[in-house]
């Protein structure tokens, strides 16, 4: 089935529900995908629940209801058959209202993301062009590419007003100086979580409110250039989008702010914000600042497990993600990365491969996380697991074996 026809047909499926429980995976893209289909639902009189969580299994699906997950569900083989799936994971789900690219030939790693899917769904369901802007949530928080259907979605939303594309500073934040002080994607040695420094660049290239943007950047690269890859350099400046229509203007900004929301825990707020609120805007920026800097404490203190594998332990498991893209893509590690934190009462644990490195994780996660009684999966160069609290040295021998010396 064509991807097309697959939106189509869980549009007319979703506007024949009389109530729908959605349930969203916790970061940018899993938000975004939610509430793209909350709007269209909204507008059309549907009646819906919406929860943001950091992971989904079948014994979670609420029964006896109309059950809409995103950004999660692909990879579960045993969910009821009924539910309706909009996701972008290695499918493994059979059910009859599944919009996922992969199923159509579709890289759901690089060329669309949750949200884009279910922004091709909204459209089938009324005239929802102006959400086109927070398609831009998926693509820049599963760092995607700018190509296939997903520059289709923005460059209609770039025709149809509702996103401006510029040129500028990506580092997300309420001014120079948190921009510099709390980076984390890119992370920027020298500068991240040290304010003092931040504060004492800006005003060295600041003269009456005025910025030396090549100052700015040229002292930003000679500081972090020892420590920093090529990827992270590049990521400091270029292409920025503005979004018209959304409580947050910047896409990067509006990204990091429900990102950081739903991985705290406050899930809500950052759908709110998606949903056009702005009730809570303030603490949503407040919210983000303290993740950032949980993120950049998890960075500096990492702990190496092993020598012959780039394992890595943080004390907070809710920051493994964001930790293990610094380590990966923003510092200088040639092999795949991995990164372990204790989180309730297990362990979370995230891989992700370097630029030029190429390892199927999603593979690699799955099959690990089942050998030690847990559950992993994810993309194929980014993927995650959750283990048990005694399992982490038999997760580790797994990786030994695993991963070539």
């Amino acid at each position: 089935m064509s991807l097309d026809a697959a939106a189509a047909g869980l549009a007319d499926h979703l506007l024949e529900q009389e109530f729908v429980e959605v349930l969203a995976h916790h970061d940018a893209d899993g938000i975004a995908a939610a509430s793209i289909l909350c709007h269209a639902m909204f507008r059309k009189g549907g009646r819906f629940r919406l929860r943001i969580r950091a992971g989904i299994t079948a014994a979670d699906v609420p029964e006896d209801s109309s059950v809409l997950l995103c950004d999660f569900g692909s990879a579960l083989q045993d969910l009821p058959g009924d539910v309706m799936v909009v996701d972008h994971h290695l499918p493994h789900f059979e059910g009859d209202h599944h919009v996922n690219p992969r199923l159509a030939g579709i890289d759901g790693d690089r060329n669309l993301s949750a949200a884009g899917a279910a922004y091709l769904v909204a459209q089938r369901m009324g005239d929802n062009r102006d959400l086109a802007g927070l398609v831009l949530l998926g693509i820049l928080g599963d760092g995607q590419d700018l190509d296939g259907p997903n520059r289709e979605i923005v460059s209609e939303g770039i025709a149809n007003g509702f996103i401006t594309p510029r040129r500028g500073l990506r580092l997300p934040g309420r001014g120079l100086v948190e921009q510099l002080a709390l980076a984390v994607n890119p992370y920027l040695a020298g500068f991240s979580g040290v304010p003092d420094a931040a504060r004492a660049l800006v005003a060295e290239v600041t003269d009456e409110d005025d910025v030396d943007v090549e100052a700015l950047l040229s002292r930003i690269v000679l500081a972090a250039a020892p420590k920093a890859s090529h990827a992270a350099l590049c990521g400091i400046w270029g292409a920025t989008y503005s979004l018209g229509r959304e409580v947050i203007d910047e896409a990067g900004n509006l990204a990091a702010v429900v990102d950081a929301c739903g991985k705290a825990g406050c899930g809500d707020i950052g759908a709110s914000l998606c949903l056009r609120s702005t009730h809570a805007l303030q603490e949503a920026w407040e919210i983000t600042a303290r993740y950032r800097h949980a993120v950049i404490a998890g960075i500096h203190g990492v702990r190496r497990l092993d020598e012959r594998i780039a394992l890595f332990r943080v004390d907070d498991g809710t920051v493994t993600g964001d930790v293990a893209d610094a380590l990966a893509h923003d510092l200088l590690e040639t092999g795949p990365v991995f990164v372990i934190g204790a989180s309730g009462d297990g362990y979370s644990v995230s891989a992700r491969c370097p630029p030029g490195v190429d390892l199927d994780l999603e593979a690699l996660m799955r099959r690990l996380a089942e050998a030690c009684g847990g559950r992993g999966g994810g993309h194929h160069r980014r993927a995650g697991a959750r283990i048990g609290a005694d399992q982490v040295d038999r997760f580790r021998q797994g990786l030994l074996e695993a991963i070539p010396a």
